[in-house]
């Protein structure tokens, strides 16, 4: 199943019924009066957060979606039926905009979440409505209400507890791959990963959701490689790991590359917890490994935790160190609703 993040849709909610201009006509009833029915109402145009979906490549094949019109009403005070209401599913975490794509309409963060982009028009009153003492025989009746019809950007920001972050081969997707079960792609060339990929890591019987990104480099806030674009899908994380691959010459370049990328794509990454790790230590000699984890540490103002995939080194301590920070995290999320 392809990726796709972004799209723009098309929705109309549906116009309401007319009212019916309708009079009794009985045997010997000589004064029937009116008994035209109301309209029935247009349908609504809903979006939902379902769980099970982690792309909107759904909407790449419909780009148009409309309520039902509502049935006219009719005689004998019947009411016609309402539209059929129409509704988005999209996955959670999903952004809704104006066309402008920078108006916010609704954030669907939860799953279940649902949300009115479009009331349907009202039904218009039958004759029956306007009876009165001095008018007992109106011979009119209201159309319905047309629907609202608007242009609106779907956005996709996955819901990740912990996203990783790195030059391209820092090794991102090989540990995204050795502590889950994702199976991203993993070559030894740049930009091997398009698109981002989630997996579940558990550490001491605690699940928490990993989300690798396609590896930034420098001027990527300017578009440039594949630019910063992805960067919104670990917005949400709690923590974020750093990894820089110690096939790196200057590792300390590399590490303020990223962190520059970082700080220009601002929003919910700035001031992020950061877990600076040196991946793919296994091809260093122990004089090259010091070195590099000393350059790194003063890059960084921490002490580098050091991985390699390939021969497991370090991979259960990032794991816990990860969880630590998600599960305090958590904690103070709990304590701040309690709060409230």
């Amino acid at each position: 199943m392809k990726f796709l993040d972004e799209t723009k849709v098309y929705i109309r909610s549906g116009d309401g019924g007319a009212g019916a201009v309708s009079f009794r006509r009985e045997k010997f009833i000589e004064f029937g009066g009116p008994d035209g029915g109301d309209g029935g109402r247009g349908g609504d145009v809903w979006v939902e957060a379902v769980n099970g979906l982690n792309t909107l490549i759904d909407f790449r094949f419909q780009q148009h979606f409309k309520g039902g019109t509502g049935i006219h009403g009719m005689g004998r005070n019947r009411t016609g039926a309402g539209g059929a209401d129409v509704t988005l599913k999209v996955p959670v975490g999903t952004q809704i905009f104006e066309e402008d794509a920078e108006t916010l309409i609704v954030d669907m963060i939860t799953e279940g979440q649902r949300f009115r982009l479009a009331a349907g028009g009202n039904g218009g009153f039958g004759n029956t409505h306007f009876k009165s003492a001095t008018n007992q025989a109106p011979n009119w009746a209201n159309p319905g209400l047309e629907g609202e019809e608007k242009t609106i950007w779907l956005r996709l920001k996955l819901i990740a507890d912990a996203g990783l972050v790195g030059l391209p081969n820092a090794g991102k997707s090989t540990f995204l791959a050795t502590v889950t079960r994702a199976r991203p792609k993993i070559a030894n060339y740049p930009f091997t990963t398009l698109h981002p990929n989630l997996g579940v890591a558990t550490i001491d019987g605690r699940e928490f959701i990993l989300a690798d990104i396609p590896g930034l480099i420098e001027g990527a806030h300017d578009g440039i490689g594949l630019g910063d674009r992805f960067l919104g899908h670990v917005e949400r994380t709690r923590v974020l790991l750093h990894l820089v691959s110690a096939q790196e010459e200057d590792v300390a370049k590399a590490y303020k590359t990223v962190k520059h990328e970082l700080e220009a794509y601002g929003g919910e990454l700035t001031g992020k917890p950061e877990i600076v790790a040196l991946s793919q230590i296994d091809i260093l000699d122990p004089a090259e490994l010091k070195k590099k984890t000393k350059a790194l540490a003063k890059a960084c103002g921490q002490t580098p935790m050091q991985l390699s995939a390939i021969v497991g080194v370090g991979m259960t301590d990032a794991l816990r160190a990860l969880r630590d920070i998600i599960v305090r995290a958590q904690t103070a999320g709990d304590i701040a609703e309690d709060d409230d």
